[in-house]
């Protein structure tokens, strides 16, 4: 009976999480054939949807790619690669890069391919909103003429709408996105299903030869279209990032059960209907409800692309997080905005920022037919970056014979490649627009990186040693009652804040700690592993707090497990010692003049410490030095 009931229990919960993977996971990919079959049509030429060779030869393309790209690659073999359950680039880079010497060239590589992917990830995340939102609006053109000259204002108060209710969190809404994506699929399905009813034929572009048929006859026009054929596929990505808040089974049995057949019948169903009407081919996707549901399939449309949109800047939440925890970019106000859910986070600045960026690009290009020839050139770089990293996963993890792990992830990257050529030939079409994002911000992980490696130079290279301080320290030195927390990158050596302390106040606190915040390049640290602690002697100690880079770092909350350690130590009257750097431009050849003034500008913009700690504002006394850079 219990064995029945814990059964039971478990089918609830797997129910439960694949509901809420159709809402997030799914959206963007979802959300796909509202044009992806439509513009590799049109990149065909004009007529391409009166021939049925070109019309199957698309539809063999797109179900291929759907197979190869999203079936087989992730999520029958990367999301194996899991960082202790955690997905995504940043997570599969820091996964492969465990193990390596931190000198190393190999660990120096994968930390750059997954900056990189960050950066593209990011560039990428703009189009999304705006594409999706405004495609769903667009089927307003097909009901009546009326609405031609209101849809980029009406998409863009949704847009902006939505990106101001961020900060509110999406756990008070998030109950109602997986019911409106299993409505949505089973009514993309549907309308699928029923036009192939009319016209069976369609269904012989699962014959893989109409795609090689039509690549060897017209291999120009082919390639140039790929980059149109990977729009299907934009949104694949996903289903690995978000691996880490619906586990992988969940996400599979999703995408086998309801998702790849909805998208299969909707594409192929499209297909039907173009070969009796190709004139409908600007509004395809509309033309295939009855009159009286279009209006209603308006609606789900923008209520599918809304939630594809939060999908995509939640998303960008939570690698904007891990960059920040990872030290790849200055410390930002990181907010929970759910008690029970630990992935839901807010990033005021990146909020803002991705808003600025998603309001540009539908005043910029005004259509989702021109937003199409922006979208995928960032994401198919990203697609790219993975492959390799995950090559290597499997030969170091997963003791795969190299010549194995060459075949398979080199074949994947063979076809990723295939599609970033293809979305290269959009560079200057709109392509140049996630790319330049990418570009701007692998410059300011890589200014940041520096900037903070000749900072930690400055501040510790040429400091006396805790434990040489504490051997040559004056007896005679007053010790007032209390715990004095010195905060420092570097507990070998001694805080600057320690030594102006000293020099100005000419006393010391009974207690003293050096106190270290360390990320460990896994998503999450167990509390019994948070802390580690060595007495160096005459009351002075080091504390190293472990956190993984999806934690949130709270140094009094890691303090008080002193206090169930036996300490007898009162958090609320403790005293926080930081050292605030003012830092000057100098002639020293560390740093270029460019890249010092931007440093400087990046780390006076940084979170305060004392915020990012959450170490209560008034037990803090920050001392300030200046140090040349």
């Amino acid at each position: 009976m219990a064995e029945a009931e814990f059964r039971s229990k478990k089918g609830n919960l797997t129910g439960t999480l694949i509901l809420g993977a159709l809402g997030v996971v799914y959206g963007d990919i979802g959300t796909s054939p509202l044009y992806a079959l439509k513009l590799v049509l049109l990149g065909l030429g004009e007529n391409a949807a009166l021939k049925p060779e070109y019309l199957l030869g698309s539809l063999s393309l797109i179900f291929w790619s759907l197979t190869i790209t999203v079936t087989i690659k992730y999520v029958m073999l990367i999301m194996r690669a899991d960082n202790n359950g955690e997905g995504g680039v940043l997570a599969l880079g820091t996964l492969a890069s465990r193990g390596l010497r931190k000198t190393s060239r190999m660990r120096a590589f994968f930390t750059a391919l997954a900056i990189l992917g960050f950066a593209l990830f990011v560039g990428d995340s703009l189009i999304t909103p705006a594409i999706s939102v405004l495609s769903a609006v667009e089927g307003l053109k097909t009901a009546t003429v009326a609405f031609d000259h209101y849809i980029v204002p009406i998409t863009l108060i949704i847009l902006v709408g939505l990106f101001m209710i961020q900060s509110h969190g999406t756990h008070r809404i998030g109950a109602w996105f997986g019911p409106i994506m299993i409505l949505w699929f089973s009514t993309i399905g549907f309308l699928g299903a029923f036009q192939i009813m009319r016209e069976s034929s369609v269904l012989e572009a699962i014959d893989p030869s109409y795609a090689i048929n039509m690549a060897l006859r017209e291999p120009g026009k082919v390639f140039a279209v790929m980059g149109f054929v990977f729009l299907a596929v934009t949104g694949g990505e996903a289903l690995y990032a978000d691996m880490g808040h619906f586990c992988a089974r969940p996400i599979r049995m999703a995408w086998f059960w309801i998702v790849f057949p909805a998208l299969v019948l909707n594409y192929f169903g499209q297909g039907a209907l173009l070969m009796q009407h190709p004139e409908v081919l600007d509004s395809i996707f509309f033309e295939m409800a009855p009159p009286w549901a279009l209006y209603p399939l308006i609606g789900l449309s923008a209520l599918a692309t809304i939630i594809a949109s939060q999908a995509v800047i939640s998303g960008l939440f939570t690698v904007t997080q891990q960059a920040v925890s990872l030290g790849f970019l200055p410390r930002m106000r990181i907010r929970h905005t759910s008690a029970r859910e630990i992935g839901q986070v807010y990033v005021s600045r990146m909020n803002w920022l991705a808003m600025l960026g998603v309001v540009a690009l539908v005043l910029g290009f005004r259509s989702s037919d021109n937003l199409g020839h922006a979208y995928g050139v960032a994401v198919t770089g990203l697609m790219m970056v993975t492959t390799i990293i995950a090559g290597f996963v499997a030969v170091s993890l997963w003791r795969w014979p190299v010549i194995i792990s060459v075949a398979v992830f080199g074949s994947l990257l063979l076809v990723d490649t295939v599609f970033f050529a293809s979305t290269m030939l959009k560079i200057f079409d709109g392509g140049w627009f996630p790319i330049g994002i990418a570009f701007i911000l692998c410059s300011i992980v890589m200014v940041w990186r520096h900037g903070r490696g000749v900072l930690y130079d400055a501040l510790y290279k040429k400091v006396l040693s805790s434990r040489e301080f504490i051997t040559s320290l004056n007896e005679n030195v007053p010790r007032v009652p209390g715990t004095a927390i010195f905060m420092t990158a570097n507990v070998e050596r001694v805080p600057k804040a320690m030594l102006h302390n000293l020099r100005h106040n000419r006393v010391l606190h009974e207690r003293i700690i050096f106190m270290r915040v360390k990320v460990l390049d896994v998503p999450w640290v167990s509390i019994g592993d948070r802390l580690e602690l060595e007495d160096l002697g005459r009351n002075f100690y080091t504390v190293v707090a472990k956190y993984g880079f999806m934690d949130q770092p709270d140094v009094p909350q890691a303090l008080a497990l002193l206090a169930l350690d036996g300490w007898d130590i009162d958090l609320k009257a403790v005293s926080y010692f930081l050292s605030r750097e003012t830092l000057i431009a100098s002639h020293v050849p560390t740093m270029g003049p460019i890249e010092e003034q931007l440093f400087i500008a990046l780390s006076t913009a940084a979170e305060n410490a004392t915020h990012y700690f959450r170490i209560p504002p008034e037990q803090v006394l920050e001392l300030g030095t200046q140090i040349e850079i």
